[in-house]
């Protein structure tokens, strides 16, 4: 498993779900189990919906250069709109969650997301 190119290409985007990777033989009911030509190189396992949001914020801070909670105005509307499109909103507590990565409080993002809906 470890240097197989299959494994190599799919890692960036492992890494960006926040996903595991284990043995094939060691994987259990709810990992998905990745072949490479018929033969099975990698078990997946996915994280939690709450540790998804987690990383598509830390994300988020990456390519903004900064913490979320330092953006203007137009850009923390921004951030909520890509959440909502990827569906951090569906999380349990995730208006809450948001909402102290930002620096705002719950109605500020729900403003945000009606504005968006509104646009």
């Amino acid at each position: 498993m470890p240097g197989h190119p299959f494994l190599a290409a799919v890692k960036p985007l492992l890494d960006a779900i926040g996903a595991d990777t284990v043995r094939p033989d060691r994987a259990g009911p709810d990992d998905v189990v990745l072949s490479w030509e018929g033969e099975p190189v990698v078990a997946v396992r996915l994280p939690q919906l709450s540790e998804s949001l987690d990383h598509l914020l830390a994300a988020l801070e990456r390519g903004h250069g900064k913490p979320l909670s330092e953006l203007d105005r137009k850009a923390k509307q921004s951030v909520v709109r890509s959440l909502e499109a990827r569906g951090a909103f569906a999380v349990r507590h995730g208006v809450e969650t948001v909402a102290g990565a930002l620096g705002v409080s719950r109605f500020t993002v729900y403003n945000y997301l009606n504005r968006s809906e509104a646009g």
